[in-house]
């Protein structure tokens, strides 16, 4: 588990460890951690957003929790990140739980669609805790700023005023990849596995907008949320993202409130979350409650400096790139995965069958090959086509391997712009947009 804390000396940010956190001073701990207020007797108390926020680490409600000695951590926290689990996930990579943030393996993304259990996590504050309980009663969404009739919409509102729809869209981490960066890039290290693509249910963006009346002066949208910041403080925001009108008024872009037939659960954002499929996961923000249209690029945090950007040109490993060369990533890079076997496999026989999925941003994947003999030759596999935009794409390939030995497999897909997979990694400052080739390993014999 790691925490986050302000270096007083430096001034930048430090990621620790729950047990030498708690060891160190274990009552700052309980503060940065759920909020508790200690007394001399070394008990504390839990209440609101701590104990939500303790209930949903460890998986329930804890009854007893008025009589837990300050400064303990949960026998549930406290031993080896590898064994802390999320409730309703199965075989997630946990990557850090002060947010929560897990990957999926990419031999657990197989299914076309990805179920909510294996469908990748990534949070910047604390869950609400109106999720936590999953109740709904009294939210509510606003629309304002640069529109003609402001909004104040229920639940309920947004299912019965407006059209329903159902989509299956791709959702991936800006970081997705982050791990395989040299030098290192600050944040989460993902590998290759935060990206899902579930199926999406809510009611169109742009018909929200045009019931709230887009003004022309309107040029980017303002997401804000209920999930609390990691410091505790009730006035300051985790993250708020936004998008360029045009993607908000894209037919693909949703307001959902259901994941797979399912009311949208509570690490995925319940009751309301916006999917703007294609673009980094962050834009599709959780937890709703208020879209704002402004007449300027947002502002809000993790919409400035170097927060989803990556220089306007490329820059060799390790270059120190000014604030001012950054861009705002939008669409998301051509991409793929094997997903049919887990690296470091053995088969037989010299014949198999593998097969993954394929994405490509705002673009559609128009091929797809494999390789056996680390890229000196190519084999061209059958790629389907998605069953709606933003959705991922199927791929299969039948290989024959010439002997006994130690194999690697590679995928690389190309859009329909052809831009294709590279071998190497683009490095940027941020450690954002890996679309490398994803290789697995396997012995025949």
């Amino acid at each position: 588990m790691a925490i986050h804390e302000d270096n007083k000396m430096s001034k930048s940010k430090l990621e620790r460890g729950i047990c030498e956190l708690y060891q160190d001073d274990p009552q700052k701990a309980d503060r940065l951690v759920f909020g508790r207020v200690s007394h001399t007797n070394r008990r504390g108390f839990l209440k609101g957003a701590g104990l939500a926020t303790m209930g949903a680490l460890v998986g329930g409600t804890i009854p007893h929790a008025d009589k837990m000695p300050s400064g303990l951590i949960p026998a549930a926290l406290a031993d080896d990140l590898s064994d802390f689990v999320i409730k309703g996930k199965d075989g997630l990579s946990v990557l850090n739980d002060r947010p929560v943030n897990a990957e999926t393996p990419a031999h657990l993304l197989d299914d076309d669609v990805t179920p909510n259990s294996r469908h990748f996590v990534r949070n910047n504050g604390i869950v609400p805790e109106m999720a936590t309980n999953m109740d709904a009663t009294g939210w509510t969404l606003t629309v304002d700023g640069e529109v003609d009739t402001p909004l104040t919409l229920t639940l309920d509102d947004l299912k019965n005023r407006f059209d329903t729809v159902s989509l299956k869209l791709q959702v991936e981490c800006g970081g997705n990849g982050r791990a395989a960066f040299n030098p290192p890039a600050k944040g989460n290290q993902w590998t290759v596995g935060a990206i899902g693509n579930a199926e999406w249910t809510g009611v169109r963006y742009r018909d929200v907008l045009a019931a709230a009346g887009v003004r022309d002066s309107a040029v980017y949208t303002a997401h804000y949320s209920a999930d609390g910041h990691l410091s505790g403080d009730p006035g300051k925001l985790p993250i708020s993202r936004g998008v360029p009108i045009g993607k908000a008024l894209e037919e693909h872009s949703l307001i959902a409130f259901a994941m797979n037939g399912e009311p949208i659960p509570a690490m995925h954002g319940f009751p309301v979350r916006t999917i703007c499929p294609g673009w980094p996961g962050s834009t599709s923000q959780k937890w709703l409650k208020r879209i704002q249209l402004r007449d300027v690029v947002h502002d809000g945090p993790k919409m400035t400096g170097k927060a989803y950007r990556v220089p306007k040109y490329n820059v060799a490993p390790g270059t120190k790139v000014p604030e001012e060369d950054f861009r705002i990533i939008e669409s998301m890079p051509v991409k793929s995965l094997i997903t049919s076997m887990e690296s470091g496999g053995r088969i037989d026989s010299g014949r198999m069958s593998v097969s993954g999925h394929a994405w490509a941003g705002d673009r559609a994947v128009s091929a797809m090959h494999v390789s056996i003999d680390f890229g000196a030759s190519w084999i061209q596999a059958d790629l389907q086509a998605p069953p709606n935009p933003y959705s991922w794409q199927r791929w299969s390939a039948a290989l024959e391997f010439p002997g006994k030995g130690y194999y690697e497999i590679w995928a690389r897909a190309t859009d329909d712009a052809l831009t294709m997979q590279p071998f190497a990694i683009n490095w940027n400052p941020k450690g954002y947009l890996n679309n490398s080739m994803h290789r697995i390993a396997v012995t025949v014999g």
